[in-house]
């Protein structure tokens, strides 16, 4: 079983949430946001020279092709529920589409996640559709006003980031909603079995962890650190000649920085939703990186080879394409086609901007100082203009037919639209907006396949015409020319299901219907085995098994740990994290009483109260499922009040109010008290602990000494154990290391050797000694931790095992109709209990 391990987060002072978006500083130790959103990193800073130290020199790898579809053995053997969950435009969508579609054809269930208004593009290919909330019009005008993922200061002034905030939180909510909800159209159950998804859609590592199922990223840029060239989001100035290490340090830049603006959101839902533990500062920016999440790029290799120093578990496999639609061009289409030379596209697709009439004013000016005959798509903002013999303005018509027919192509550089004009042989200009359009820009004029970059702030008509002559030339027809000749090559959709299935991990099988994948596990004394969901099911129903005995399988878990680099540091951030949470809580006692007093005077909270309320709790209000609307026809819904706050007076007599107030204030300040002494109690008798725990644990790892894998806690049994095992191991070696470690130094080093050996073994006493110790404490301490918070949480294990359990009965109704017969399954179980009985457990785990 393939399992992404554990994160360790390397600085501990991040215990506390992330700053908001308001905190984050514009101007930092030679990082530095610019007015447009993107990040200005000075390399020559002391910060990037301290990141520099930290990455280590990737290998020099012998590069292989991308995975070969054809020689693909099927993995993991029978077909599994994939969630595609994908947060952008059209453009981000459309690869996906073609995606799904072969995935689909290989026999895998396939659910596009995304935006509403992307649902007829979806469910006319036939895949399954399902919103996660979200306006991708909306997106895209932040992303124009902040190409970087970080906000301006205007948009910060604007309130864009707080709407942005509250979008994210709708979209995390529905990314989790389709991993476990019914089809809208059909109602037919669907559990996530594996999620491959684009990293901007955010919840996607957290989902997978919630349910432990692998995941699979996919996108259009670089994602992953590399020295072969920066983060698309960066720009570096101040470069030294020593610059192998400044391009990876531009990704943890922007990772840091991204993190800063989501991380409070993403832990809000991680705890109310996912009932999972917030994740650090340090550990944040970095979790994928961390876990080794595999990645697919969707470029061609012929364009961008695959950098060097990635790993094995990126690919690069080639642009994704559907399958060309069938097409037929209205008659003014034809006609204008028809009428003279081939014209050239010029069109924006889904980006929406400010000023429409400049651009327009500018394009035509610029098509009749070049005397070109131009297509030009109106897009999201309606470009259009005055009606024109040589210029033709088009809604909707697919690029796959109209690239054919045209001379160059000029559009805001997505990586779909790029795609389709390499293809094509298609000389290209490059107007870029936001995320990776600046990216496709520079590689377009490397391989002289398009002009100069002109960003979107600086285009004028003088430019653009330079740009469009360019794309006239015999060098740029070329250069265009060779890139589509290396395209025609490749088949990027079928590398890409290729890649997905080759970085699977093992799935079990049921021991009693192999032809699908267990997604139990079932323990009745010794007994232990995997079930499917239909298996189970009929077991169920002919009263085999108990429903309790069961427990979820997970193919491939995600476990998330915090580590330390000494004793130090571990106890001290420790400390400082639960001092600000004790302050924090502190604090309450008093403000949410006054917070219930003033809505009770006002009608309404105080600007103040309202900020504070939409900080801390905006995700969990936009997370609470949805009230179905009262049409007249029922009785309207209730639901259960999340607190004493929530509770709304409706009586009329004002003694009444006064009361309701009264209670409701001094069960705030009871609530914040509890918080206070639950934070108190959880800091200095397992927080702390754990740190210092941790710090010795690594210590010996200072001087070259062997540090040992922490034991894994997961509740309070695990947590003893973990103890008791650290204590005896610990203190076993404290006890042999001032008598090995002298003549191990000896024997490898002579007297040098064996003075350091003394050293070794005094520093290593004492760090095991003190790791014993503190062990008895840390660890059992972890584990009632951890089992508390279970007991708190079962509401989102419910609601899994329900949705299992409801695939699993439709499942079954599915094989009934088929031909399936419980009384073999049944009659397998049985049969399996007496080899186990007679010590035969081939087919038990």
């Amino acid at each position: 079983m393939k399992d992404h391990g554990t994160v360790t987060a390397k600085m501990s002072s991040e215990d506390q949430p992330p700053p908001p978006y308001e905190a984050v500083p514009q101007e930092s130790d030679g990082i530095r946001v610019t007015d447009d959103g993107r990040i200005s990193i000075d390399t020559s800073s002391r910060l990037c020279r301290t990141l520099s130290r930290l990455i280590p020199a990737a290998p020099r790898q012998s590069l292989r092709p991308p995975p070969s579809y054809e020689d693909l053995v099927p993995t993991p053997g029978f077909n599994l529920n994939i969630v595609i969950q994908i947060v952008g435009s059209r453009g981000d969508v459309q690869p996906f589409i073609a995606l799904g579609t072969e995935l689909k054809r290989i026999g895998h269930r396939v659910r596009i996640a995304t935006h509403n208004v992307f649902e007829q593009f979806v469910t006319q290919t036939g895949l399954e559709f399902y919103h996660i909330g979200g306006d991708p019009a909306d997106l895209m005008a932040y992303m124009v006003k902040n190409p970087g993922l970080i906000p301006s200061m205007k948009s910060l002034r604007g309130g864009d980031v707080q709407k942005n905030r509250l979008t994210m939180a709708e979209i995390l909510h529905g990314c989790w909603k389709s991993c476990l909800m019914p089809d809208p159209v059909t109602n037919k159950p669907f559990v996530a079995s594996a999620i491959i998804a684009n990293p901007p859609s955010f919840a996607h590592v957290h989902c997978a962890q919630a349910l432990g199922i692998p995941l699979h990223l996919m996108f259009t840029m670089p994602w992953s650190p590399t020295r072969a060239f920066p983060h698309p989001l960066a720009n570096l100035y101040n470069i030294p000649p020593d610059q192998d290490w400044i391009n990876p340090v531009s990704y943890s830049v922007v990772d840091w920085l991204s993190w800063q603006g989501l991380g409070g959101v993403i832990n809000d839902w991680r705890k109310h939703e996912l009932g999972l533990e917030p994740i650090s500062l340090s550990d944040g920016p970095f979790l994928l990186r961390s876990l080794e999440i595999p990645y697919t790029y969707c470029w061609s290799p012929g364009l961008i080879p695959k950098p060097e120093d990635w790993p094995a578990n990126a690919d690069v496999c080639g642009f994704f394409f559907r399958d060309p639609p069938d097409y037929k061009p209205t008659p003014e289409v034809a006609a204008f086609l028809s009428a003279g030379p081939p014209p050239v596209y010029i069109g924006f697709g889904s980006i929406v901007i400010d000023d429409p009439e400049k651009i327009i004013a500018i394009l035509l000016q610029a098509i009749s100082e070049t005397g070109i005959r131009a297509i030009i798509s109106r897009g999201w903002i309606k470009l259009t203009g005055p009606e024109l013999p040589h210029i033709l303005y088009l809604d909707d018509c697919p690029h796959e037919w109209l690239f054919q027919h045209v001379s160059a192509v000029v559009h805001h550089g997505g990586a779909g639209t790029t795609a389709c004009g390499l293809r094509n042989g298609k000389p290209t200009v490059i107007v870029p907006f936001c995320g990776d359009q600046p990216f496709w820009e520079d590689m377009i004029s490397a391989a002289r396949a398009g002009p100069d970059p002109i960003p979107y702030k600086q285009l004028n008509v003088s430019n653009l015409v330079h740009a469009l002559r360019y794309c006239l030339t015999s060098e740029a027809r070329q250069a265009a020319h060779i890139i589509a000749n290396k395209m025609q090559k490749e088949e990027g959709v079928k590398a890409a299901v290729a890649s997905f299935q080759r970085h699977l991990p093992h799935f079990a099988e049921c021991a009693l219907l192999p032809q699908f994948p267990a997604c139990w596990r079932y323990k009745k004394g010794k007994r232990r085995l995997y079930l499917s969901k239909v298996a189970a099911e009929i077991l169920i129903e002919n009263g085999m098994i108990e429903t309790k005995k069961l427990k979820t399988y997970q193919p491939s878990p995600i476990h998330i740990e915090k580590s330390r680099w000494d004793p130090v540091t571990g106890v001290y951030s420790a400390g400082m994290g639960m001092t600000f949470d004790i302050l924090k809580a502190g604090g309450d006692i008093a403000y949410k009483p006054y917070q219930i007093y003033k809505r009770g005077t006002d009608g309404n909270i105080s600007p103040c109260s309202r900020q504070s309320d939409s900080e801390q709790g905006s995700s969990q209000q936009l997370l609470a499922p949805p009230t179905p609307v009262n049409n007249g026809n029922s009785v309207p819904s209730l639901r259960k009040a999340r607190s004493m706050n929530d509770i709304r007076l409706t009586g009329d007599e004002p003694e009444s109010k006064e009361k309701g107030k009264a209670l409701a204030m001094a069960s705030a300040s009871a609530r914040a008290s509890g918080r206070l002494l639950g934070k108190f109690a959880s800091g200095t008798m397992v927080d702390v602990p754990l740190a210092a725990a941790e710090g010795f644990r690594v210590l010996p790892g200072l001087y070259g000494g062997t540090v040992h894998e922490r034991e894994r806690v997961k509740d309070w049994k695990s947590g003893l154990l973990a103890g008791v095992k650290t204590f005896g191991i610990s203190m076993g070696e404290s006890i042999v290391d001032p008598l090995y470690q002298p003549y191990k130094g000896a024997r490898d080093g002579g007297a040098m050797g064996f003075a350091g050996g003394i050293f070794r073994g005094t520093f290593g006493t004492l760090a095991k000694m003190g790791h014993a110790g503190v062990s008895l404490v840390a660890y059992p301490g972890q584990g009632i931790k951890r089992s508390i918070q279970a007991a708190f949480n079962e509401s989102t294990r419910n609601g899994i095992v329900v949705s299992m359990h409801g695939e699993g009965q439709y499942l079954l109704n599915e094989c009934r109709g088929k031909g399936l017969q419980d009384g073999m399954v049944i009659e397998k179980f049985i049969r399996l209990g007496q080899e186990y009985d007679s010590g035969d457990d081939s087919d038990y785990v």
